[in-house]
């Protein structure tokens, strides 16, 4: 039998635990953890906006990015965390995948996630335990799934 996995992520870290059924062990499922550049928005784009013309006249303005820069960086996270268990998923490393995320997050990992790895998310909880401690996760995972 191949291992259950839960990522536990918010929008610039993760953690992927291996875990038993009755959730007693957790061990880490890969290599260290995951987090993301987590400069400030403004730090991020620290050089000066581009400048853009107005269509009816002379006027130049400062050309605003689409998306704030700390967002789109949460997006490009979600994505690599989803293609690094894709990877693990290809390998056959596990048959279950837990999320626990909040919200915002738990959104930006569904999409991001390839079909067939959110074929085998069984289970979905939108709550923020990154900066729990090893020591204290299995008692709350157990409350939560």
């Amino acid at each position: 039998m191949k291992d259950k996995w839960i990522l536990i992520a918010d929008g610039g870290r993760a953690r992927v635990f291996k875990v038993n059924a009755g959730l007693t062990k957790i061990e880490p499922a890969l290599a260290g953890e995951l987090i993301a550049d987590r400069r400030r928005s403004r730090d991020i784009n620290a050089d000066k906006p581009g400048r853009t013309k107005d269509r009816a006249g002379q006027a130049h303005h400062a050309y605003e990015p689409p998306t704030d820069p700390h967002e789109n960086e949460e997006i490009v996270f979600a994505r690599e965390v989803a293609r690094l268990l894709d990877e693990e998923r290809r390998k056959m490393a596990f048959e279950e995948l837990a999320v626990i995320a909040p919200p915002k997050a738990l959104g930006r990992l569904r999409e991001a996630m390839p079909r067939e790895l959110r074929k085998m998310v069984t289970r979905e909880v939108d709550k923020d335990l990154t900066k729990l401690p090893l020591h204290e996760l299995p008692e709350k995972l157990r409350a939560l799934l």
